[in-house]
């Protein structure tokens, strides 16, 4: 070592010792172990493999911008769900009141999980599998988990893409195809569609035109030639989105992330200008006080905000391994998670102005129908003429009129009144229609949609916005894949972007057969609920009881200049972990409960019918569970009995531009400690320096710190940094 060098003088000096390990490395000079006599392990030194390893720490892919990465940020927790999920969940549990719930969980579950997130992928800079065995790698097993689920989920979600890019380019005619009933000839005449007249004209485009389902998951029926052009269509955009890594992914993100948005605020001024939109918004926002006592509501609230956030995933890990060390990651989950909510809230109020214009709309149409009716029983002395108020006009009846005329006959006739087949025609009724997901996309709003003036340039705008929801989404969802998997195993960007797409696309054919659709309910409903919950408690506990929420603190506190809110070192010790359980158990329940089971659409009958899987259909999603699941347990089995390697053989400590890089250790820490300050570990004096930064409530000792094991290995350093290569 130099002679003027910290260590050396404080060997000479017969002062006590008040400073740490790392302290007293934070400011020595660099120093490449190799090269020095500090190499115990009598590895030889390579040049060429130290000068790689070098470049990759420092030439890592960085965002252009800070509004680039939080872009891509929004962009990905900002998705589909925001628009098809969140709306019905709020309508369906308490209007207004569900916002309660949804918000409280936000704050102590979403936030906090999301800063962890943001935090350990900033910190280590690498993608899931990487960060996850830096930490424990015990658990090694959740960056894998977390790379077959993003795997699992980017399969179907892209199919909802390639959905979306063909009712892109059927737009573009007017009318819409789905306004009105194809006619079909029967000999010499034309009638219409038997199919569509028994349910609705964008019904049928959907279920037939579009899809050409098949009445059970057990009917193939082949490919769907139009479905698979646009499967290829969509994958192919999200390739040549990835194919650079961020630096193409990002310049993309500024019109995906942002267009939305545009379309979203325009869709609200003309749905406010919509007759009735008022009445939606109203039916939306009134509060049901009582929902909120009931514990669904909040257990999917907390999985609305567990998905909304793409916790988990992965992908919000790699995109944060990109970012400078000091970056604020604080300030970036709490902005992401609250403009996230309100693109939420601002997504409802747009589609119940619509569902509202079309709730008036379907409401009228209701009531000239029945008042044929109530005419037709006049004329034939089936009812009364005294029974008709007489202010009524049938010329222009209101619903008002027909409400009240509604309910004398009613009254009169209450005997024989259901043999009339006369219908109460309350707006309420069709407001109170749940919708949601693809129902509520490509069946409801296309529907309100035909009766906008101009409504093709609507309709573009607003499956060119699905399209840029759901290409954000799946650059995250893809990020969580092809980092993780390019920082550990070193495989080119370019080649292994394009062989995923190609794979994925190849797999993804399932999807795009006629009884595709089904398959697509069966992986959203099974493939990530249950595994990714069990990810996010494991990266909970791996970060809070494992590698220390007190070291984790510390740690933050060294990244981000300054000390974060006591509020996350109790959610990310106790909070979270108990809710995400709760959460789980519930989780386990419902799928107890509710047998396993989807929607069919009947084509004979015209309508849609509950139908329980079959066996081997429940092969595949039990199948499911268990495969994203499996490297948890398999990963921490090898590892726990030394099957595998995870790089613990070997010491290695490289002080490199005032801040510590670690390979794992053999030696206990007390060993480490001798070695390097050349003292009896018990001769050693306590290290209780002057300034430490925040430990977390109730530390006694900076030696708590200094000495906490990192994972299994004992070995953890308090200025660890980028390690230099994976464990």
């Amino acid at each position: 070592m130099p002679k003027n060098s910290k260590v050396t003088q404080r060997e000479h000096s017969s002062e006590h010792v008040t400073e740490s390990v790392a302290d007293l490395l934070a400011h020595e000079e660099p120093v490449d172990y190799k090269r020095s006599v500090l190499n115990v392990t009598g590895e030889t030194w390579d040049k060429q493999k130290d000068g790689e390893e070098e470049l990759d720490a420092e030439n890592r892919p960085a965002w252009n911008s800070k509004l680039q990465y939080i872009l891509a940020q929004i962009g990905y927790s900002v998705g589909l769900g925001n628009v098809w999920r969140f709306p019905y969940l709020c309508q369906k549990n308490g209007g207004g009141a569900y916002l309660v719930p949804y918000l409280v969980l936000l704050i102590i579950i979403g936030l906090p999980l999301f800063f962890l997130e943001l935090a350990v992928g900033q910190r280590i800079r690498r993608g899931s599998i990487g960060v996850w065995n830096y930490i424990c790698p015990r658990l090694g097993g959740i960056g894998y988990a977390s790379c077959l689920v993003c795997f699992f989920v980017g399969l179907y979600y892209n199919v909802i893409i390639g959905w979306s890019i063909f009712y892109f380019f059927k737009s573009f005619q007017y009318p819409l195809p789905w306004s009105e009933c194809p006619i079909v000839k029967n000999g010499s005449v034309a009638v219409v569609e038997t199919e569509c007249e028994r349910s609705s004209a964008t019904t049928y485009f959907w279920y037939r035109e579009t899809l050409d389902i098949s009445n059970s998951i057990s009917e193939s029926g082949g490919l769907n030639w139009k479905m698979t052009l646009c499967l290829l269509v969509a994958w192919s955009l999200v390739g040549l989105a990835m194919i650079k890594g961020i630096q193409s992914s990002g310049k993309v993100m500024y019109f995906s992330s942002l267009f939305p948005y545009v379309v979203l605020v325009c869709f609200l001024v003309r749905g406010l200008l919509l007759r009735g939109a008022v009445d939606g918004i109203m039916h939306m926002f009134t509060p049901k006080l009582d929902k909120m006592l009931d514990p669904q509501v909040w257990r999917e609230a907390a999985t609305q905000v567990f998905f909304a956030l793409g916790l988990g995933f992965g992908g919000v890990i790699a995109f944060s391994s990109y970012n400078k060390q000091d970056n604020n990651c604080h300030f970036d989950a709490t902005l992401v998670s609250f403009i996230n909510f309100f693109t939420s809230v601002l997504a409802t109020l747009v589609v119940f102005a619509v569902l509202g214009f079309k709730a008036n709309i379907m409401n009228e149409k209701c009531v000239v129908e029945n008042a044929e009716k109530i005419l037709g029983y006049l004329n034939t002395n089936v009812l009364s003429h005294d029974l008709i108020p007489p202010h009524v006009n049938f010329s222009h009846l209101t619903a008002k009129d027909y409400n009240e005329m509604y309910r004398v006959i009613m009254t009169v006739k209450e005997g024989h009144f259901k043999e009339l087949g006369l219908d109460a025609c309350l707006l309420e009724d069709e407001l109170n229609k749940s919708v949601q997901g693809t129902g509520l996309a490509f069946i409801a709003f296309t529907e309100a949609m035909t009766h906008f003036p101009a409504s093709p340039f609507w309709s573009v705008m607003f499956f060119l916005m699905l399209i840029n929801l759901g290409l954000g989404s799946m650059i995250g969802t893809m990020s969580g894949i092809t980092t993780p998997i390019i920082d550990t195993f070193k495989v080119r960007k370019e080649v292994f972007t394009v062989g995923c797409c190609i794979f994925a696309f190849l797999v993804g054919l399932i999807f795009v057969q006629r009884s595709g659709n089904y398959f697509v309910t069966m992986f959203d409903d099974y493939s990530a609920t249950l595994p990714l919950t069990v990810v996010v408690i494991l990266e909970n506990i791996a970060v809070a009881w494992i590698y220390g929420t007190k070291k984790f603190m510390q740690e933050l506190t060294e990244m981000l200049g300054f000390r974060p809110y006591q509020f996350y070192y109790y959610t990310w010790k106790y909070v979270s972990p108990i809710c995400m359980a709760v959460l789980m158990t519930a989780s386990i329940i419902q799928l107890g409960v509710s047998p396993p089971g989807y929607s069919a659409w009947i084509r004979e009958e015209a309508a849609e019918k509950f139908l329980f899987y079959p066996t081997w259909a429940m092969a595949i999603l039990i199948s499911l569970i268990i495969l994203a699941s499996l490297p948890l347990p398999l990963v921490f089995i090898l590892r726990q009995f030394h099957l595998v390697s995870d790089g613990s053989n070997a010491l290695s400590v490289t002080y490199k531009k005032g801040r510590m890089m670690k390979d794992i250790s053999n030696l206990e820490d007390n060993d480490e400690t001798r070695f390097i300050l050349s003292k009896v570990p018990s001769e050693t004096p306590s290290p209780m320096p002057t300034h430490r930064s925040y430990l977390g409530p109730g530390s006694n000792s900076p030696m708590e710190m200094s000495s906490a094991p990192n994972g299994r290995y004992g070995s953890g350093y308090l200025l660890a940094s980028t390690p230099e290569s994976e464990l």
